[in-house]
């Protein structure tokens, strides 16, 4: 199933071209109450079978829109919590080493990496086709696309083995980051930098773990100004999924709703105003989104 949020902060399901109104027939059948969050949605459909049998037979109903009549909104906007990744593709931090001077992590362990873990804010979310706002205070703003997972089900002290159990599907998550004038051999300001207005993309959906049954098997793609800027592998990441739940969930224990999105390959550029951004991952769907400079 493609879980997506639209128009009024309604709850959808997306089968080929025609979105069907998946958060009323949940409402309807008393799962959801009037003015459910997508948090509620999620935590609903990944914990009662009942609630997901629900939203399928609300696939095969008459009643729904076309894909393009819609207004696709961020398919979650307020998470528990956003845990990104840092460095997580041997490419990408040389990359950063290369133009920021960062730190050489060649010697640590997955876990060494994985402390690394940085949150960003909600505030900072915005959806398919949102403009990114470049802050007036910075001159090097760039892009990063990447793998992002949604937790279902809570999960504490798991197991790499028993890590995938607790995801209930993936979306995109463009984490856009600050490079100047805080971040050039500097990692604690991580927050800030990645965490202005604008600075995280969710889209275009959520596919649930279903249709995407592994992880680490899924090209990323990414055109600026219609160009190709990044292709990559998920596979080719230093720490997979599976190690960061293992991760996070024995230091803390991950909600329904809570996303990690798992760090970007090679690729990142500058922005300007006026670019154009279009992402894709495999088996997930692709999303655009535009570039603007900050009001004054």
């Amino acid at each position: 199933m493609k879980l997506c949020q639209y128009d009024e902060h309604q709850a959808g399901a997306v089968r080929g071209e025609r979105v069907f109104p998946v958060g009323a027939a949940l409402v309807a059948a008393g799962h959801l109450r009037p003015g459910y969050t997508m948090q509620e949605v999620i935590e609903a459909l990944a914990n009662r079978p009942q609630a997901m049998q629900c939203a399928r037979e609300a696939l095969d109903e008459k009643k729904s829109s076309p894909l393009g009549s819609v207004t696709l909104l961020a398919p979650i906007e307020n998470p528990p919590s956003i845990w990104a990744a840092a460095a997580n593709y041997k490419a990408h931090a040389a990359e950063m080493r290369a133009a920021s001077g960062g730190p050489d992590r060649s010697r640590l362990g997955k876990d060494e990496l994985m402390a690394e873990f940085f949150l960003k804010p909600s505030s900072s979310i915005i959806g398919p086709g949102g403009t990114i706002l470049l802050p007036k205070i910075s001159k090097d703003v760039d892009y990063e696309a990447e793998l992002c997972a949604v937790i279902g089900t809570r999960a504490r002290r798991v197991s790499e083995a028993q890590a995938l159990e607790h995801v209930f599907g993936y979306t995109i998550c463009w984490d856009i980051s600050q490079r100047d004038p805080w971040g050039r051999g500097r990692q604690n300001t991580r927050n800030i930098r990645k965490g202005f207005d604008t600075f995280t993309a969710l889209g275009p959906w959520i596919v649930t773990r279903d249709e995407l049954p592994e992880p680490q098997d899924v090209r990323i793609e990414v055109e600026l100004n219609g160009r190709p800027a990044m292709t990559a592998h998920t596979g080719d990441m230093i720490c997979g999924l599976r190690d960061h739940i293992r991760f996070l969930s024995n230091v803390l224990t991950l909600r329904p709703g809570d996303l990690i999105t798992t760090g970007t390959p090679a690729g990142v550029a500058k922005l300007a105003p006026g670019d154009k951004l279009r992402g894709r991952i495999e088996r997930i769907g692709e999303m655009t989104l535009n570039v603007e400079s900050e009001a004054l």
